[in-house]
Parts: structure tokens; C-alpha cells; sequence
């Protein structure tokens, strides 16, 4: 059993339907990465976690704890942070993190501490005495990211951290987030920079419309799916005979002849690459290149999205 379950889970805007029939589980001290584009569901399902959106239909338990029946319970155990939040302008950095202490009325001899704690976690010890609101967008997502670890949540809910940030920025929020995977938290982080999140996310989940469509780690999404892994191989010694070898061999999808290369899609779950350049050079084939390209996250998500999954 999951730290977190989420079972037919069915969110609904009048009679629009954000939301259906999803259900997926995170177990303790797991990075899931929830990924989907803009409209997919993600921020209303990490709403219903938050206790912040009643759903239509379905459960959603946070350390066995009913979200919608003990809410008061699940606020303590959780640290949401919405894809834009306000700040107050007149406050600096560290009286932004008091004041929200004293909120989670954390005991007034420790918040100093706690404070000064999550300012160096999150890298803003030197900026403690700067006007929030003149914070970059990068630091303000940080300092929302130290704000929500200030009661020290067992789960993390952070929808779009990385949204609207420069390149460095979405590099110290990524190395935040395998700082918090090091630190043994759960976290349910959505987004749509795919690639970024596969380097952190111990667990991916890919909604589109409403529905989960894959769930699981990424190699294990590619099996599922049955994604071909495409290689450009170049044959100096081509003819009709050998390329009719090379089309037999078991694991090879197909084989298309371009000018000057073979380009060659297999179904990893039956020929591995390495095993397909030995099968080529037993052939006889003399090879001058043989270049696979990378499988990843984009990939995945691409044909998913798509409704294609080869």
C-alpha cells in the first residue's frame, strides 16, 4: 500500500470533466513525477490531495488518512505549493518565513532555527534580508518551496515548480528536488519540462485529458508501451539478399533504405541493441555507422499524447 492513494478519482467543473476514473499509488519516500500537458488534470488532482477541491466521485488517502473526511489531519502531514502564489510585498524573505511559522504555529524558542534551516536548504540565507516581492521568479519559487518545508510535511505537492523559470533556475529547482529525494520525502511534482523531471522522478505517471495513460518507472513505460527504439546504421556491403536477412532477424520492426543509411526500428523487449550489432556482423554485414538514438521522456510522452504507442 501506498503512501499516497488515489483510486477512481473524478473531478468535475459543472459538466466539464477534468478529471476520470484515475488511480495510481506512491509509496513512501518516492519522487512521482506527474507529467501532462497544459489542461490535463494535473493541478485539479493535486487540488483534491491538497484538500483543497471536493471531487465528484473517488477517494484519495495521504498515509491512510481520508483526505476528504479528516482534512485537518492531511494539512499537517502535507506541504502544497500551487503552480503561482502571491506573496506580501512589505515583508522581507525571513519575515515572510516567520510569519508563515507562527501560522503553522510552530513553537516560538525553535521558528528562528527552522527558519534558518530551510533558507540554507533552499540556498537563501543571503537573501534573507531582501524585500520579497524584488525576488527573482527562480527565488520566489524557491522561497515557496522553503516556505511549504517549514513544519517539515512528510509529502510535498508541488505543482509546475519549474514553470516560467530560466534555464539555471529549472537547474537548482531539480537539484532542490533530489535534495528532498535524499532527505526521504514523498513528493508528487507536476510539470511539463519532461526530460528534467525523468533525472529526479523514481516514479512517472502521464495524464492526458483526464487519465492516467502510463504509470510506472521509465523503463518500464517504454516496455508497457512497446516503444521502438530507432538506429541509423550505415552497410558498406549492402545488396537485396542481405537486406532481407537483416529484415528477418527476430526484434527487427522494420527497415527502411534511405540514400545513404538503413534506418532500423526494434522492440527492445526482444532484441537489445547490442545484441542487434552482433546479429548485423554475423550476418556478414560491414558496418560504418551504427548510431542509436536516445529513448526519453519527450518520446514517451509524444506518442502517448498522440495515441501511438509504436
Amino acid at each position: 500500500m501506498g503512501f499516497v492513494e488515489v483510486d477512481n478519482l473524478w473531478v468535475k467543473y459543472g459538466k466539464t470533466v477534468a478529471v476520470q476514473e484515475l488511480s495510481f499509488s506512491i509509496p513512501q519516500g518516492e519522487v512521482f513525477g506527474f507529467i501532462g500537458p497544459n489542461g490535463a488534470g494535473k493541478t485539479s488532482t493535486i487540488k483534491v490531495l491538497a484538500t483543497l477541491l471536493k471531487p465528484a466521485k473517488g477517494t484519495a488517502r495521504i498515509g491512510g488518512v481520508d483526505v476528504l473526511k479528516h482534512p485537518r489531519q492531511v494539512r499537517r502531514r502535507i506541504g502544497y505549493m500551487p503552480d503561482f502564489f502571491g506573496v506580501y510585498e512589505d515583508l522581507t524573505v525571513q519575515e515572510y518565513l516567520h510569519f508563515f511559522a507562527a501560522a503553522y504555529r510552530l513553537d516560538r524558542a525553535t521558528r528562528a532555527s527552522v527558519v534558518g534551516d530551510v533558507l540554507t536548504l533552499t540556498d537563501l540565507t543571503d537573501k534573507s534580508s531582501s524585500p520579497v516581492d524584488a525576488l527573482s521568479r527562480g527565488m520566489k519559487q524557491r522561497l515557496g518551496l522553503a516556505r511549504v518545508l517549514l513544519h517539515d510535511p512528510e509529502l510535498l505537492l508541488l505543482d509546475e515548480p519549474a514553470s516560467g523559470l530560466d534555464p539555471r533556475a529549472r537547474i537548482e529547482i531539480r537539484e532542490l528536488l533530489k535534495e528532498l529525494k535524499r532527505m526521504g520525502k514523498t513528493v508528487l511534482v507536476s510539470s511539463h519540462i519532461l526530460h528534467e523531471l525523468a533525472q529526479v522522478c523514481t516514479c512517472i505517471g502521464i495524464i492526458e485529458a483526464g487519465k492516467l495513460v502510463a504509470e510506472g518507472s521509465l523503463e518500464e513505460i517504454y516496455r508497457q508501451l512497446g516503444l521502438r527504439r530507432l538506429i541509423h546504421v550505415q552497410v558498406t556491403n549492402l545488396s537485396d539478399e542481405l537486406l532481407a536477412r537483416i529484415r528477418a532477424l527476430p526484434g527487427v520492426t522494420s527497415v527502411e533504405r534511405q540514400v545513404d543509411r538503413l534506418s532500423m526500428q526494434i522492440d527492445e523487449a526482444k532484441l537489445s541493441c547490442e545484441d542487434l550489432l552482433e546479429g548485423l556482423t554475423g550476418l556478414g554485414a560491414r558496418l560504418y555507422m551504427f548510431q542509436p538514438e536516445a529513448m526519453d521522456m519527450e518520446t514517451a510522452f509524444m506518442k502517448l499524447t498522440q495515441g501511438k504507442t509504436a
